[in-house]
């Protein structure tokens, strides 16, 4: 079956309190949305777990497009840019990744509503983290 994630990370302050969110969709399914926050983060640890969390999300192994705004994602993932940092994440991303079959697209932000979407979300996420210190 085939999946499209949608995701997208946000951060206010790098480093400081951050938020992501993953939208899950397919033909057989509705749509699923997965998010959380770090209150001690950076704009880019949000972006990779954003792919991570939409990854954890799948119960079987899948085709995958995995559509971001983050360069930073895409390239890393797909032309093997170097890692020099948030090397923990990459090492999970990595391994989950191994599970399914994947294409890493790169689209100009909130370029698509589910991009939208997740931006919104990843940023109330983020903003939780106040609200809740």
């Amino acid at each position: 079956m085939k999946i499209t994630i949608y995701c997208d990370g946000s951060c206010s302050g790098n480093p400081g309190n951050g938020g992501y969110c993953a939208i899950l969709t397919s033909e057989k399914f509705p749509p699923k949305t997965v998010n959380g926050y770090d209150p001690e983060t950076t704009n880019n640890r949000m972006e990779i777990m954003a792919a991570l969390a939409g990854l954890k999300a799948l119960k079987y192994p899948c085709e995958v497009e995995i559509i971001s705004d983050s360069q930073y994602l895409v390239n890393t993932m797909s032309k093997n840019w170097k890692r020099k940092v948030n090397m923990d994440l990459w090492q999970e991303l990595d391994d989950i990744a191994k599970i399914h079959t994947i294409t890493w697209t790169w689209v100009k932000r909130n370029s698509l509503p589910e991009l939208e979407q997740c931006d919104r979300i990843a940023k109330e996420q983020s903003e939780s983290v106040s609200l809740a210190a």
